[in-house]
């Protein structure tokens, strides 16, 4: 009997096994070019022209003062700032805090125990009443400690001034 030679095909045979693990070096290779890349051209892209701007001291153009806040407690009595009001008078009186500008800023709170429709139907007649700035507050802390136990809670937004509105 012939004994097999090394490296033929006689004997046992050779059976190809699939590769199990992926390759990452090209994958990494290609990944750090484009950082290369992006590197280079994102600081060209946001270069532009130079200008030297010169200083202005005007005021702002938007001089709004806190905006005003109407609130529903859980009875769906309304509040405007810290006062109640009427739902037939609610306009009147916001018009003449807002010194009847319709760009001014009305923030309304509804406690979350109140009817959706009541809050919605108080909204429509704020921007029945020209106001065009109209916006719901909710409460953005996460235990939901209350500020006034007859208004609601306090609000999510913070108002220009950078402290937040208690009401």
């Amino acid at each position: 009997m012939a004994a097999p030679l090394l490296g033929g095909r006689g004997g046992r045979r050779a059976r190809y096994r699939p590769l199990a693990e992926i390759n990452v070096t090209p994958l990494v290779d290609v990944m750090l070019v484009l950082l290369i890349i992006f590197m280079v051209t994102a600081p060209l892209m946001t270069s532009g022209v130079p200008v030297d701007l010169p200083k202005a001291n005007a005021q702002p153009i938007n001089n709004d003062s806190e905006p005003l806040t109407v609130s529903l407690n859980a009875q769906g009595k309304i509040f405007l700032q810290e006062q109640e009001v009427s739902a037939d008078d609610l306009v009147t009186k916001l018009q003449a805090l807002a010194q009847n500008k319709a760009d001014r800023r009305i923030f309304v709170r509804g406690d979350k125990e109140l009817a959706y429709g009541k809050i919605m139907s108080v909204m429509g007649t704020i921007s029945q009443g020209g106001f065009t700035k109209v916006a719901l507050l909710a409460d953005g802390s996460p235990s939901g400690s209350a500020a006034k136990p007859g208004i609601g809670k306090t609000p999510a937004a913070t108002p220009p001034s950078g402290r937040p509105k208690a009401g």
